[in-house]
């Protein structure tokens, strides 16, 4: 947008902050005169009205034709965003939220759920929190079961809670000695191993196996090393019903729209995976969204993972009138939360 570029005076920057935290808080267009005594400003409610002009000129604020006063544009909540970003970039470490997730030691999905009903609850917006790929936790336990002279069930057990199965075919009848052997192997080697990691795949091809052993494997690894259609990534969602509650009613259609949205795993995933950098926090609305009828929402997100790489997005969901610093903030704490849990699940990759 090429209003996002446009250089802005301090008293102009000063000002249209001014009318998106005044608007944010309370829904009514805001006026010169109450802007002044609302924020303190030292400046004359005229001058503040020149202001309101050039700002709207530059595309950044507008005026209902039934009020004098002002509010923002797409364009104005942008600039306001990137401020409060940038704001809490500077600042050394997220406040802390009042959740211990200590206690749930290894359960990384009760602890995204956890997160996700606190972060409705505090914020009173819609809240998205994405699981890790499965492919990223590590193996917990391993069964390997036979289920016709033919057929062995691989199942797969991982750190995250998550629950992988696979069966796989063989030309001729197996050995069931040789699939309770398979168990046995798999539950001590791969314990504790990164699914998707080079250390899982040297020990499924251990040279010193015997190659009846290690052909059986051979056929096996699949149940290990192609997960991704054997568990639909999850997305834990809370708060929707609360929200619609506090929706006005020209904000309706957009949140039709966004449960109809939510409704689609994969396109909630391609809106919560434009995170660009680990643990930094962004904000998302409108046109940036790519996603028909969204106009009036925004998304504000940040990833979570390990020091290597993100694992999911926390994200909070609601209308362009938002209280962007508090989501912000809350989002940046839930996703340093998070990633020193899973820090501590993962720990030994």
């Amino acid at each position: 947008m090429a209003h996002l570029h446009v250089q802005l005076t301090v008293r102009q920057r000063e000002i249209l902050i001014r009318v998106v935290d005044e608007y944010v808080g309370t829904g009514q267009p805001v006026g010169s005169k109450s802007l002044v005594a609302s924020a303190g400003l030292d400046v004359s409610s005229s001058t503040v009205r020149n202001v309101f002009a050039e700002l709207e000129r530059l595309g950044l604020l507008t005026h209902p034709h039934t009020s004098a006063g002002r509010i923002p544009t797409e364009g104005g909540y942008r600039i306001y965003a990137d401020d409060a970003l940038e704001r809490q970039r500077l600042e050394p470490r997220p406040a802390p939220l009042a959740l211990d997730l200590t206690g749930l030691r290894n359960e990384v999905e009760t602890a995204l759920e956890t997160m996700t009903e606190l972060l409705a609850d505090l914020t009173r917006l819609i809240a998205l929190v994405s699981a890790p790929p499965l492919e990223t936790a590590t193996v917990r336990h391993v069964e390997a079961l036979p289920l016709q002279s033919r057929l062995v069930m691989v199942v797969v057990i991982t750190s995250s809670g998550g629950v992988s199965k696979k069966v796989i075919g063989f030309d001729d009848p197996v050995d069931e000695g040789l699939i309770a052997w398979a168990g046995g192997y798999l539950n001590e080697e791969l314990r504790g191993v990164a699914l998707g990691s080079h250390q899982l795949r040297r020990r499924l091809a251990d040279p010193s196996l015997g190659g009846r052993e290690r052909r059986f494997l051979d056929q096996l690894a699949p149940a290990f090393t192609n997960l991704e259609s054997t568990e639909e990534r999850r997305v834990y969602i809370g708060g929707a019903a609360g929200l619609l509650e506090e929706v006005r009613p020209e904000e309706l259609g957009s949140y039709r729209r966004l449960l109809e949205v939510l409704e689609k795993r994969a396109v909630v995933l391609d809106l919560m995976a434009r995170a660009l950098d680990p643990q930094r926090p962004f904000v998302r609305f409108g046109d940036e969204l790519e996603a028909p009828g969204l106009g009036a929402v925004s998304i504000v997100g940040a990833s979570y993972g390990l020091s290597t790489r993100s694992l999911g997005t926390v994200s909070l969901v609601g209308p362009l009138r938002m209280d962007y610093v508090k989501a912000i903030r809350t989002v940046r704490s839930a996703s340093w939360e998070l990633s020193r849990f899973v820090e501590a699940v993962y720990d030994g990759e």
